[in-house]
């Protein structure tokens, strides 16, 4: 589409929302209840995937059953919930998102989090305004970023929203992958769920700060 303006799609975990502490304690107390023992930040960091069955293949060895995938995921959200009221905003968030505002340009949030649990949260830290769209995922939670993202940009096609003029901001070699799919471009931010040397995989740009993602994106998005 010609004469789109740039247009950012923020992720959320791992992104936006510093969770990782969260997340840690939710990944372990998840394997404790199946009598798997607790993994460090960093190796969670060096083998996390999406989907999240090949996440758990990598620290078993093999894909988790169906009965087994059911408690794991049960217990991870139960656990995650619970500690993610704690959790802030990424360094300088805030101030990103109203600083791309005031520039007169959108932004988006796309997260696989509940889309029931995302929308509350989110408001909770007073950031929804700044958004043209949030969506959280709707459907089962073993999946990947890309077909959402196909129908968040959809339905911000009469905004003037265009993949060709979008970069992805994200901490997982998933969203890479989804903006490919699509289209986009995306910049992968280390401070969430993925190591360095895991997100360099990707083929894009690595940051180790929301303020250089967004710098490159003002780039990349033209």
């Amino acid at each position: 589409m010609t004469g789109s303006n740039p247009h950012l799609v923020w992720d959320w975990n791992g992104t936006l929302l510093h969770d990782i502490d969260a997340v840690m304690a939710a990944t372990n107390a998840s394997f404790a209840e199946l009598g798997f023992a607790p993994i460090t930040l960093e190796t969670y960091r060096d083998l996390y995937v999406v989907p999240v069955p090949k996440f758990y293949e990598r620290l078993m060895g093999r894909l988790p059953t169906d009965a087994e995938w059911l408690v794991m995921d049960e217990a991870f959200h139960r656990h995650y919930w619970a500690a993610a009221d704690g959790a802030g905003l990424a360094e300088g968030a805030l101030e990103l998102l109203r600083g791309w505002q005031a520039d007169g340009l959108t932004q988006s949030l796309l997260s696989l989090a509940p889309h029931d649990k995302l929308v509350p949260l989110v408001r909770t830290h007073g950031i929804d305004r700044h958004f043209l769209r949030v969506d959280g995922r709707t459907g089962p939670s073993h999946t990947t970023k890309a077909g959402h993202l196909v129908r968040h940009l959809a339905a911000m096609e009469a905004a003037g929203v265009s993949a060709t003029r979008t970069v992805l901001i994200g901490d997982a070699v998933d969203d890479a992958l989804a903006a490919a799919h699509v289209g986009a471009r995306a910049v992968l931010y280390t401070g969430g769920s993925h190591s360095r040397a895991s997100l360099e995989s990707a083929g894009v740009l690595v940051v180790d700060t929301l303020a250089e993602a967004v710098a490159a994106a003002r780039e990349q998005a033209g």
